[in-house]
């Protein structure tokens, strides 16, 4: 199991923490931890194997009271895979990408159905397998109502992460709110960076010596989501806009997959603006 916290530092929550899983006769396996001297703020994972016989609910009833006195926003997970739902549109490779490490075991989830606003054919040489796929055209005139049977689709499959699997469109505040936490989108730029249109001739044009991705948050400020994991690659003044395009998009697949795999399971904490991350 898996129990994840944040809460205001103080002395003893280790030594809690620890007590409470000793007790049970619960055998520690991964603990990470991290102060923030700059807020106040404590932030720690645990893995964990309890006791034969002990189940969820009952420890989760049982730490209540200790996440209480700490005032600990917390959760507890068993090792179920995640229900997971992609959404994508023209632009296959990161959704390719991740299919490929879920069939090979790589990506602990359960995926729930791929969305796209194109037709199934636009993607039809991506191995979709027997996955349910939902075609959900978006305009300005229908956005709305596209979005409510998004959110009908996530309810209907108890869907726990959306992935914006180079999903080429804009969510709504409304939407955005409602998965708060539960949405990544990877963005093709090593934020803050060139927004907007062909970002990657953007860069060619300005000379830039790294490009990069950046896979965060959804939140209604556009681009402006909590950051869970970047990464770059040099370049030089022989690449061309394709090179950089080709360059690009081996970065945005490794770094959603690492992103994905990292919330599945449960090492990204939400900071305000920011995460804090616990690297395996």
């Amino acid at each position: 199991m898996i129990l994840t916290l944040s809460c205001p530092d103080r002395r003893g929550i280790v030594a809690a923490v620890s007590a409470f899983l000793l007790e049970r006769d619960a055998n520690i396996s991964d603990a990470q931890q991290f102060g923030d001297a700059s807020t106040g703020a404590f932030f720690m994972r645990v893995v964990f194997e309890p006791r034969a016989g002990d189940i969820e609910s009952a420890l989760r009833a049982a730490f209540t009271p200790l996440a209480q006195r700490f005032d600990m926003d917390w959760t507890l997970r068993g090792p179920e895979p995640r229900k997971v739902m992609i959404l994508t549109s023209r632009f296959d490779h990161c959704l390719a990408d991740l299919l490929y490490r879920w069939r090979i075991g790589e990506l602990p989830m359960d995926l729930t159905g791929i969305v796209s606003n194109h037709p199934r054919d636009m993607i039809g040489h991506v191995d979709l397998g027997d996955l349910p796929f939902h075609h959900l055209p978006v305009s300005a005139t229908d956005k709305p109502a596209q979005e409510a049977r998004l959110l009908r689709l996530i309810a209907e499959t108890g869907t726990e992460l959306v992935v914006l699997a180079r999903y080429m469109q804009i969510l709504s505040d409304d939407l955005s709110a409602r998965l708060a936490g539960r949405c990544i989108n990877i963005h093709h730029s090593f934020l803050p960076g060139f927004k907007g249109a062909r970002p990657y001739h953007q860069a060619h044009a300005r000379g830039v010596k790294v490009i990069g991705a950046t896979a965060h948050y959804v939140t209604a400020d556009l681009d402006e989501g909590p950051i869970i994991e970047q990464d770059v690659e040099r370049i030089s003044h022989r690449d061309t806009p394709e090179d950089l395009i080709r360059k690009g998009r081996d970065i945005e697949r490794r770094v959603l997959a690492r992103a994905v795999r990292r919330h599945l399971e449960d090492r990204v904490l939400l900071h305000g603006a920011k995460t804090v991350v616990f690297e395996d």
